[in-house]
């Protein structure tokens, strides 16, 4: 029976829902977080009766006609890029993007990621860099006698150096947006890497028409919705039985055809 085949589609669609779900809440806590949304698709169907097909000799045409699907397929798990909410930290080297754009960090092998987490560290050098050491572009060196850090909402960057009183600027933070910024591809460690589908990364700063500004001693927490996640995941749970259940149904069917014939 074909109907066996068709359920397990649709368990095997839920699996992966639930699978994307369960992504979603693990990151609920992790700084600039995008969630994910599956997207299914019906599989392709067999016409029985064609739709307008011809159906007597004087021409009259079948209105609707007989078609049977063969499933559910997983077409995208689509990245939501809204607005996280602002946390403040009270941190200085903690920047958080509100608007559109992405902090471009430069990786070992000197390709380029984007990310939307701001908590930044200084390395050994005094160079402004990620969690894992990677560089901020463009580098940004704070002096070592440096003993405060501002960060304007344009990116500008000024510390005070010594005992003077009049800020020294030391660099400008710049951002980057795409066309399809869910085009992204996701590298893992909060980053992203650019692809065809998103589109050439284009630059600027911080204010500029089109770009976000920042907030320095702030960091955008993750756009997961507790509530609207487990409300997913009991839909995704009862889609699941009910595919199960069809299973079953089918199992009986084709029981009590086999006892028939006995």
């Amino acid at each position: 029976m074909k109907s066996l085949q068709i359920a397990a589609t649709g368990m095997m669609a839920q699996e992966l829902n639930v699978e994307v779900i369960s992504n979603n809440i693990a990151n609920m806590r992790t700084t600039g977080f995008k969630r994910l949304r599956a997207e299914f698709q019906d599989l392709l169907y067999q016409d029985l009766r064609r739709v307008g097909s011809s159906s007597s000799d004087s021409g009259t045409t079948v209105p609707t006609g007989i078609q049977i699907g063969f499933g559910v397929k997983t077409g995208a798990t689509s990245r939501i890029m809204s607005q996280g909410n602002m946390t403040n930290t009270e941190k200085e080297l903690d920047l958080a993007i509100r608007g559109e754009g992405f902090f471009a960090i430069t990786l070992p092998n000197g390709q380029t990621a984007y990310s939307r987490d701001g908590s930044f560290e200084l390395d050994p050098q005094g160079q402004l860099v990620t969690l894992d050491g990677y560089q901020v572009q463009p580098g940004i060196t704070i002096p070592d006698n440096a003993r405060s850090i501002t960060i304007n909402r344009t990116g500008g960057v000024e510390v005070l150096v010594g005992s003077s009183t009049t800020p020294q600027e030391v660099g400008q933070i710049q951002l980057s947006r795409f066309i399809n910024k869910s085009g992204l591809k996701a590298m893992g460690d909060n980053l992203y890497l650019e692809t065809p589908s998103s589109g050439s990364a284009t630059e600027g700063s911080p204010g500029d028409a089109g770009f976000g500004d920042v907030l320095q001693k702030f960091l955008e927490s993750a756009n997961v919705n507790a509530v609207s996640e487990l409300s997913d995941l009991i839909a995704a749970q009862r889609a699941y039985e009910m595919n199960a259940r069809v299973i079953s149904a089918s199992d009986e069917m084709m029981s009590a055809t086999t006892n028939i014939l006995r």
